[in-house]
């Protein structure tokens, strides 16, 4: 745990009492502050007062007397309206913050040497962030990772010179963390995303560009147009710029020539890695995220060769393109993380020859935007509420049947592949949908189809899971 101790003998009001709110009253409370906790379950209540955690209901508090007001990511801020204990806060004129920038202050505090990157985008963050944090790792480096991804961050260890940190930043996040000050930001890409939550795309993106903003060094992903503005910006206002790009060359930054991860410096260029071979960093999307680790941990001070190793023995993320088994020239993958359709897209381009399963509860928009990859597909398998529509679109574009259930989808999808005469079939769980209608979330569903593939007569289990 990491002690707020920047708010000792202050008093504070926290809103949002899940598993990061409890982390954080915790850490404010070991700091030394005076806390009122509160959430609108009174369960959540309950337990945090179980655990410690002073509760209060934050309508009867002296607002006036609030030194600064902590909230949960996950609670509204500004859209589609703020929460009842926002509007309260901003009446009193109470600052309003969140864990990130609990974070960022006792860095800055107690050691501002300590390396901190943070990584934010639309797709991507979460590999980007395990993907740097194992460098790290294989290569010695006392190295802490959470945020977003994994641990709530003030539960990591306390910072110290030569400890590094690796946060995974939600736009949420970002949008209570009005200091934050990484000294490496990195930004890989934009889409339409939690509009919702943000008003408007603008507001969102406006959101995402503050972590780069400030950071000691700046990593942007050039293969979207908005962040290629933000970009320009960053470079016309002197801050330290890296571009990075898997579509195109770049005369000054990091790109991807083939499998070669290169480095150009003013037009001339040389290869620093390879992602050849590596199956958990298939695709062009892994390779956006490892060219942004690449850079990462080039100005962290490793060399080539130890991020290279690391990069070799890169698990993967659990639900995301995970390589799950392989039984003769058959791939498993389990991409459940894919609850859209623009997430499936990525897994999609990466393989030649597959065998889909795909539904779920659907989404806005449902699969028409996958058609171009309908040519690479040798039959789709249909589970969950989605399947009628899923049909209706895939039509005689493809060969498909209703499968139902993930088990039975598993196994008629194990023997069609079992005969396909191609160098490598891929059974692709991507399945461009929410998983509420059959599982409590994509973890549990990931898990489920993991299972359904260990079942298998003959396929042999990759990794740890």
């Amino acid at each position: 745990m990491i002690p707020a101790s920047v708010f000792k003998d202050r008093t504070i009001a926290l809103f949002g009492l899940g598993g990061s709110g409890i982390a954080t009253a915790r850490a404010l409370v070991a700091g030394g502050a005076r806390v009122t906790a509160f959430d609108d379950n009174p369960d959540s209540v309950a337990r945090a007062a179980g655990e410690g955690v002073p509760t209060g209901d934050l309508r009867a508090i002296d607002w006036s007397a609030q030194d600064a007001f902590v909230l949960s990511p996950g609670v509204p801020l500004t859209h589609p309206r703020p929460h009842w204990s926002v509007e309260l806060a901003r009446a009193a004129d109470v600052e309003i913050i969140g864990d990130v920038e609990l974070f960022a202050r006792e860095r800055r505090a107690h050691a501002p040497e300590a390396p901190f990157v943070a990584i934010t985008g639309t797709n991507g963050k979460s590999t980007t962030t395990a993907l740097i944090a194992h460098v790290l790792e294989q290569a010695g480096r006392d190295t802490q990772m959470g945020g977003n991804i994994g641990r709530a961050v003030m539960t990591l260890d306390p910072p110290e010179a030569g400890r590094h940190y690796v946060v995974e930043c939600s736009s949420y996040q970002i949008d209570l963390a009005p200091t934050l000050d990484p000294s490496v930001g990195i930004l890989l890409n934009l889409s339409p995303d939690h509009l919702d939550r943000h008003g408007s795309f603008e507001n969102y993106a406006g959101i995402k560009e503050r972590l780069v903003a400030k950071s000691g060094l700046a990593i942007v992903g050039v293969d979207d147009p908005d962040c290629r503005r933000i970009a320009d910006r960053l470079e016309k206002h002197g801050r330290r710029l890296l571009r990075i790009s898997a579509t195109s060359s770049l005369a000054d930054g990091f790109y991807l020539e083939g499998h070669s991860l290169m480095r150009a410096v003013g037009g001339v260029a040389e290869k620093l890695a390879t992602l050849e071979g590596i199956g958990s960093l298939r695709g062009a999307h892994n390779a956006q995220n490892a060219l942004a680790a690449l850079a990462t941990c080039l100005d962290c001070g490793l060399s080539a060769s130890e991020i290279q190793a690391g990069f070799n023995s890169f698990p993967g993320l659990a639900h995301r393109m995970e390589q799950v088994a392989r039984r003769g020239r058959v791939l498993f993958v389990n991409d459940s993380k894919a609850t859209n359709a623009d997430a499936a897209e990525r897994a999609l381009a990466s393989f030649e020859r597959i065998y889909w399963i795909a539904g779920g509860l659907p989404k806005d928009g449902g699969i028409e935007t996958l058609k171009s990859f309908f040519p690479r597909i040798a039959k789709t398998y249909l589970i969950g509420e989605a399947a009628p529509a899923f049909a209706a679109t895939i039509g005689e574009a493809t060969a498909f049947e209703i499968s139902g259930t993930i088990d039975r989808a598993v196994d008629h999808a194990a023997r069609d592949a079992a005969g396909d005469p191609a160098p490598e079939a891929v059974v692709l769980f991507s399945p461009a949908c929410a998983s509420f209608d059959q599982f409590r979330n994509f973890e549990v569903r990931g898990d489920a189809f993991r299972e359904a593939v260990r079942s298998l007569a003959g396929a042999e289990m990759m990794g740890s899971k």
